[in-house]
């Protein structure tokens, strides 16, 4: 059985050295890139064979593949037919008003400041178009009288809160709402500054982003106030009061 065992090794040895030789001609032949589908491999260098047991097949190479993600497949590859993200303006958006599409009124707020003065005034702007527009931001002041607005005397304003879009839709509102330093005391009133009172048969209000000046009256009264100084809001969705 040992004489059998001998031969069979020598012959394995035979085979190994004939394998080998012919592994190596197919690694070159055969191997990655040489038809144009892989990566091209490094050429073999040459080496004396001096095993004895049957040199291993060669295997293709390996490969690892990302998991797949957004835009990927699950062989790592960009999927295809799948159009990039990209964001979408919202629904609620739309064009900023122009002058032409708004009409104005005030009242007095029914919260203001202690006084005989207006106090406070709430200034609404209708969208009378026929398609939704949007107002943002803070207004500009102006007293005026009766005839022109162009002549008017504007009032320092102070901004309270913060400015965000406002969709109008057709036949909705947006309003501002105008805190004047009040007048002190009956009849002709008196400031606590000193300074003598003003009262304004209308007010100029400027809006931005091109939404116009639009001069204004009280629905009863006049728009009396100290200091020509006015603190408002930025353009509301809802009714202050």
């Amino acid at each position: 059985m040992q004489d059998t065992q001998y031969r069979k090794q020598t012959r394995r040895a035979a085979v190994a050295v004939v394998s080998a030789a012919t592994a190596a001609l197919l690694v070159t032949a055969c191997g990655p890139g040489n038809d144009g589908s892989g990566p091209a491999a490094a050429p073999a260098a040459a080496a004396t064979v001096t095993q004895t047991a049957p040199a291993p097949a060669p295997t293709a190479p390996s490969t690892t593949h990302p998991a797949p993600g957004k835009g990927a497949t699950a062989s790592g590859a960009p999927a295809t037919g799948t159009a990039p993200a990209t964001a979408s303006p919202s629904a609620g958006t739309a064009a900023a008003c122009a002058a032409t599409d708004l009409t104005v009124e005030a009242h007095q707020a029914k919260q203001r400041p202690d006084g005989t003065g207006v106090g406070a005034a709430i200034v609404a702007f209708t969208n009378t178009s026929a398609h939704p527009c949007t107002l943002q931001g803070f207004p500009t002041v102006a007293g005026a009288a009766n005839g022109s607005p162009d002549h008017n005397a504007p009032l320092a304003v102070t901004h309270s809160g913060t400015a965000t879009p406002v969709r109008v839709a057709p036949g909705g509102k947006a309003w501002v709402k105008l805190t004047f330093v009040q007048v002190q005391g009956e009849g002709d009133g008196g400031c606590d500054s000193g300074a003598t009172p003003v009262a304004y048969p209308t007010l100029v209000v400027g809006l931005p982003g091109g939404a116009g000046a639009h001069q204004v009256a009280l629905d009863d009264g006049l728009f009396a106030e100290c200091d020509n100084k006015v603190t408002t809001t930025a353009l509301l969705a809802t009714s202050p009061s």
